[in-house]
């Protein structure tokens, strides 16, 4: 049974996330302070709401260096979702530079549109092309629907941490993998039946 920490820093969907992983079989803990990482193996880093109060409440709460130990140092697998994977991230330009974690080469920036039709944010359904040989989309069809809310996204400078894109006026990054750490802009506990098959290729991942 795997024992899966979700980081509660008081911004993220953490019950639909954690209804999702028990479903599937998962032993999980809210972990509210870092002392409550040590019996874990795996990661869940959630979001929603704007980076810089995000990375500001991760800082506050002691979860920066400890997360940091454990994922970059010790190679426990992390999942990432919606702001919880543009935190990842070297910086964000949303509301101003915020420094974020630094785990992945990239820069969050805002949606823009070509077709200035599409509103921003990005809200619904869109479909997500992957790379063929991933374990975190096995057994899924070779173009999925997941669902977005979000009006930034990573620009990765290294395209190989680029794991799937999805296009909205432009390409955007969908997915990041690299190493032990994975991560999804489109959530994945509201994304039905293939969110529940991400969830549950990362719970069987060996990075």
């Amino acid at each position: 049974m795997r024992m899966v920490g979700i980081i509660d820093y008081g911004m993220g969907n953490l019950m639909s996330v954690q209804h999702a992983l028990n479903f599937l079989g998962a032993e999980v803990k809210v972990c509210e302070n870092p002392g409550s990482l040590s019996d874990i193996d795996r990661i869940v880093l959630p979001g929603v709401g704007a980076f810089g109060d995000c990375i500001k409440n991760l800082r506050q709460m002691g979860f920066v260096e400890p997360l940091g130990d454990m994922v970059m140092r010790d190679g426990v697998p992390i999942l990432g979702i919606c702001l919880g994977m543009q935190v990842m991230a070297r910086r964000s330009f949303e509301g101003g530079e915020h420094e974020g974690l630094g785990w992945i080469d990239g820069d969050v920036i805002r949606i823009r549109p070509e077709d200035t039709s599409l509103r921003v944010p990005h809200i619904g359904w869109n479909e997500v092309h992957y790379d063929s040989e991933s374990p975190l989309f096995a057994r899924l069809p070779d173009i999925c629907d997941f669902y977005f809310v979000h009006s930034y996204f990573v620009h990765c400078n290294d395209p190989g941490d680029v794991e799937a894109t999805c296009y909205y006026g432009g390409t955007i990054t969908a997915a990041i993998r690299k190493k032990n750490v994975f991560a999804t802009q489109f959530h994945p506990e509201k994304s039905q039946d293939y969110g529940l098959r991400i969830l549950e290729n990362f719970l069987k991942w060996e990075p």
